[in-house]
């Protein structure tokens, strides 16, 4: 069994459709794929509406977070979409993406960048905007050869010249409210540094102390001795360890089952929620 449990669509930065995500998933093989857009279900319905017959899909959101400065992501599979207290809050984080490109792009602006808020938004679409555009737009312009390139010091990366913070939940809370609203949590890519500073070691047993559920070790970001002391880790804590592609389309190089998570880990998250239920594909239209 194949299980890839952190993917993208265009409800937020991929560039799949969530229907073109699960037929493409059903192809390369997987059994169940977890849809994770950042901090929206929106694309839910049209990925169950699409879904092909032997595929499974758990539903899920990547929540924005940030712990002492530190930007973190929180994948959060199988909660209820509607719990009132938890999508108050992804409103709040995706009401402040507009305003914060903005200032990603009057910054890159006065660093002489021809980007215009116009060009980002066309390349959003329907998607909540978010870095990975305003990164898309830079390689529009010839201002870096890939998305991963507009992710360092010169650019967007935090800190980054470019840079504008945005609210992010604490991930304690996020936490909270994702076991509140009947959900699993699990760290995304606690350790990919070439994103910025990484929380520390000490942060995520206290985490776990709070009930966080897991920690995606298998990432395309973690080398072989990052994940070996990420699953040493994930065992002195209790932890589920998952693996996943962290799919977005062609915005990025990684593709679907890249890295994959154990069907007794994935048992155990369906075992853990009560908010929502794995959907199993009926055909698809």
């Amino acid at each position: 069994m194949r299980i890839d449990l952190h993917t993208h669509s265009t409800a937020s930065d991929g560039t799949d459709t969530p229907a073109e995500l699960v037929r493409k998933a059903a192809a390369a093989g997987l059994d169940a794929v977890a849809l994770t857009d950042h901090d929206t279900t929106r694309g839910h319905a049209e990925a169950i509406a699409a879904l092909p017959e032997g595929l499974t899909l758990v539903t899920g959101a990547e929540l924005s977070c940030r712990l002492d400065g530190i930007s973190m992501h929180m994948l959060a599979y199988l909660f209820d979409p509607e719990e009132p207290a938890l999508l108050a809050e992804r409103e709040l984080v995706r009401d402040d993406r507009v305003p914060r490109a903005q200032g990603m792009i009057a910054k890159l602006q006065g660093l002489g960048v021809p980007v215009t808020w116009e060009q980002v938004a066309r390349i959003a679409g329907d998607g909540s905007v978010g870095r990975p555009h305003v990164a898309s737009a830079l390689v529009e312009l010839g201002v870096v050869p890939t998305v991963d390139d507009a992710f360092s010091q010169d650019w967007l990366a935090d800190g980054g010249r470019a840079f504008v913070e945005k609210h992010e939940t604490d991930p304690f809370e996020a936490i909270r409210l994702v076991k509140d609203a009947g959900g699993v949590a699990v760290f995304a890519h606690p350790a990919a540094s070439k994103r910025g500073r990484t929380v520390p070691e000490a942060a995520i047993a206290e985490m776990a102390a709070a009930g966080l559920d897991g920690v995606e070790v298998d990432h395309m970001e973690h080398d072989a001795d990052t994940r070996a002391r990420l699953r040493g880790l994930a065992k002195e804590l209790g932890l589920l360890v998952t693996g996943s592609s962290d799919y977005h389309g062609s915005r990025k190089t990684c593709v679907l089952g890249e890295y994959t998570t154990d069907p007794e880990v994935y048992g155990e998250i369906t075992r853990r929620a009560f908010g929502a239920f794995p959907v199993p594909g009926a055909g698809g239209v």
